[in-house]
């Protein structure tokens, strides 16, 4: 019975976006205060709704109820509760529908905390978003249904993907689908702008909360997924160029520009008509990684493999939503003129080539990932573009990228003197040399990459300290900490964000620069050398766990004739799916990880081992982590909050662009 009231309430949902897309479109368009007012608590209904439908398929998850199709085939009664729970999303359907949920919480967001914005832009905004909502309403009820009942209910489930039963990616595709799904509220104010014929300074404050929310949670999602890959998959890499990797970093690069981007129009009334084309776009690109992971046209441990027909309706999906918006902007691009000037030399130029950065850092992303499907298709040829394409490729972007953030982050508005900044930076850049030099010298003659990205890291974090402490003025030192402790929490969110970015430089770095490691068959007892450390297996015994069963290594760790720690790899198989994983033994440090995974045994008695050590491996993740920190950081500063500063320019069209 709740598995059908769950069913009930996601039509009654879709019947809701119908009305809610509809109603209140037409009140703005008349002037009609009654018919505006309906969005805020259609929204709220709709996210009611859909919580309620997504409460009873977890209900049916947790109590494995075996007579709903979905439960079937993704749950299995001894399965621990964590992943019963994340079982609800680790598949297409149900992944499909936290998407709609996610998607209505941003909607029933916009209604709660946009109070101060105008009613017709605010029934608007709802409008748009509701449309996104329908769509994907239709396709979940038409081709994804998740309350679908089998006739014949069998004992027992066939158990999820042995591999989405971590914690790391319990907790990941929540964090993702809140960034993917939340740049949908940035498009819903680009196009309900569009309509309005209105950009302005005001939108641009409305819009960044938004779209740093975004962004932060694709960042924490990003980061969760590396972190898994990194220990689970037992190869010893963060990152693979995989193609549904590559579905969330591009939302993410184009996010950050957009996020940069919005800060002109704000202080300048420039870059409109760029600004309303990220924002389209960035949804966009959430959309693309959406027909990625589900179409079944690409293969990876990270897809839903699903029949293509549900691919060609995200298609249609994304053609209608883009096709609609870039028309409107085409037809409103003349109308979105830019009102401030700068100078060659100035924060706005640095900004722009922010943008430009990002946006072509995202096309050559773009551009790897989807060319083996246009080949094959367009030329029946099989390509596989790898991380060497992607390394030579997006690398120089970035390396450019991490050189004119702090300046740009120091430059005055309107005009600046670049040596002026330059010779502030200079201990910085000293700084960013010399320990650049320092490693270049411990590292002769091996790869340039470690010292380039140290100094590129330091450089970051240096001239990011350099920006604050510029900010402090002159005084005693009493006085300069009391106004850098002062500074706004949006000024401080932008700090710690580039200083994690260079902490994450250092750390990648470091990890791909220095990795040492050792594939051999090791015997019982016997110790090899790796780097600085002896390995020695000690032991191996089948341990059993309470859905699988495993092989695990007793891995002692030794420099010279200390043992360190003792690591326990293991290799699991799940007997229900038929499946092995592999959990690699892991000891994290500050400057290095110590990286072991066990295999097969081999004829002879010994067994597979390989083992590495991994240099700097946890400041990639700590320094994504301080990037979300620093987005938390600017989202708190109250004027950055949603609708902060609006209610001054309610019924006032300063700065406004009219309707043609």
């Amino acid at each position: 019975m709740i598995v059908e009231l769950g069913h009930f309430a996601l039509i009654l949902a879709f019947a809701v976006a119908i009305v809610q897309t509809v109603i209140p479109l037409v009140g703005a368009q008349k002037g009609w205060d009654g018919w505006m007012a309906v969005a805020e608590p259609a929204a709220t209904a709709q996210f009611l709704l859909v919580a309620s439908s997504f409460g009873a398929l977890t209900y049916a998850f947790v109590t494995s109820d075996f007579s709903l199709q979905l439960v079937v085939q993704n749950s299995h009664t001894l399965k621990p509760m964590l992943y019963k729970v994340s079982g609800v999303w680790g598949n297409h359907e149900g992944s499909m529908l936290l998407w709609v949920l996610i998607l209505t919480l941003f909607g029933g967001m916009a209604a709660w905390f946009g109070g101060n914005l105008p009613p017709r832009l605010r029934a608007r905004v709802l409008a748009v978003q509701a449309s996104i909502g329908v769509a994907f309403y239709a396709f979940v009820l038409f081709t994804s249904n998740p309350f679908t009942r089998l006739a014949t209910p069998p004992f027992n489930g066939q158990d999820l993907n042995p591999l989405l039963q971590d914690p790391g990616l319990a907790f990941h595709p929540p964090f993702l689908y809140l960034g993917y799904v939340g740049l949908s509220i940035c498009f819903s104010f680009a196009v309900a702008a569009l309509i309005e014929g209105r950009v302005d300074a005001a939108w641009a404050r409305w819009v960044r909360p938004w779209t740093l929310l975004s962004w932060l949670f694709l960042t924490i999602g990003i980061a969760l997924g590396s972190w898994w890959a990194y220990y689970e998959l037992g190869w010893g890499g963060f990152w693979f160029w995989d193609p549904v990797e590559n579905a969330s970093f591009m939302p993410w690069l184009i996010g950050a520009a957009l996020l940069h981007s919005a800060i002109v129009v704000e202080k300048r009334e420039a870059l409109k008509a760029w600004t309303i084309l990220l924002a389209i776009m960035a949804f966009g690109f959430s959309l693309i990684g959406t027909f990625i992971v589900r179409s079944g046209v690409i293969t990876s441990v990270h897809a839903f493999a699903n029949d293509p027909e549900r691919g060609v309706f995200i298609l249609l999906i994304l053609a209608i939503f883009m096709g609609g918006a870039l028309t409107l902007f085409a037809a409103r691009a003349g109308a979105m003129q830019a009102k401030g000037v700068f100078g060659v030399v100035s924060r706005e130029t640095a900004l722009v080539t922010n943008n430009i950065l990002l946006a072509v850092s995202a096309l050559v992303v773009f551009t790897g990932t989807i060319w083996p499907l246009v080949a094959e298709m367009a030329f029946d040829r099989k390509l596989s573009v790898g991380a060497p394409f992607f390394n030579m490729a997006f690398t120089p972007f970035m390396i450019v990228l991490a050189l004119i953030l702090p300046v740009g982050a120091m430059l005055p508005w309107k005009r600046a003197r670049l040596g002026r900044v330059m010779k502030q930076l200079r201990p910085a850049l000293g700084l960013a040399v010399a320990l650049g030099a320092l490693v270049w010298a411990m590292n002769t003659g091996r790869s340039a990459l470690g010292p380039i990205g140290v100094a590129l890291g330091v450089w970051l974090i240096a001239g990011t300290a350099t920006d604050l402490v510029g900010r402090a003025g002159r005084g005693d030192l009493a006085q300069r900490l009391r106004r850098i402790v002062r500074l706004p929490r949006a000024d401080w969110g932008k700090s710690v964000a580039h200083a994690g970015l260079g902490i994450t430089f250092i750390g990648i770095a470091g990890m791909l620069a220095w990795n040492v490691e050792d594939i051999r068959v090791a015997q019982v007892g016997e110790q090899f050398e790796v780097a600085e450390f002896g390995i020695r297996l000690d032991k191996v015994e089948q341990v059993q766990g309470p859905n699988y069963s495993s092989t695990m290594g007793w891995v002692s760790v030794w420099k010279g004739e200390r043992k360190l720690y003792t690591l326990h790899p293991e290799k699991r198989v799940y007997p229900v799916a038929a499946m092995p994983t592999t959990e690699a033994g892991i000891h994290s440090g500050f400057l290095r990880d110590i990286y072991v995974v066990i295999g097969d045994r081999q004829d002879g008695g010994g067994w597979a081992v390989r083992s590495y050590v991994k240099p700097l491996a946890n400041w990639i993740w700590a320094g994504a982590i301080i990037m979300a920190l620093g987005g938390l950081l600017s989202l708190s500063d109250r004027r950055y909050r949603v609708a902060a500063g609006a209610g001054k320019a309610r019924g006032s069209s300063a700065g406004a662009v009219p309707a043609e």
